[in-house]
């Protein structure tokens, strides 16, 4: 069984190489999605794989990578969309 949550993060999450560690920690969970940028200086992404996983990299995306400074982080329950491998856009 597969889950999808996407998440937008908030903060001081661009130019903390917060992509590049985000790929990382999915890759490293078997997990599928993507990670970019927004205008607004915020980050979205979308996970997709095990529910435990999945959670995990929620709660990492609450804390980010050790230069970020995430102030909120808006989660969103999707239906599962049989995402293949995680992408940086």
């Amino acid at each position: 069984m597969s889950i999808r949550r996407r998440v937008v993060v908030h903060g001081e999450v661009q130019g903390v190489f917060f992509r590049d560690t985000c790929h990382r920690e999915a890759t490293s969970r078997a997990l599928s999605g993507w990670v970019r940028n927004l205008d607004d200086g915020s980050v979205e992404a979308v996970f997709e794989g095990d529910p435990s996983a999945v959670e995990q990299l929620v709660r990492w995306a609450e804390q980010g990578p050790s230069q970020a400074r995430v102030s909120d982080v808006e989660v969103y329950d999707e239906p599962p969309a049989g995402e293949s491998g995680f992408d940086v856009r």
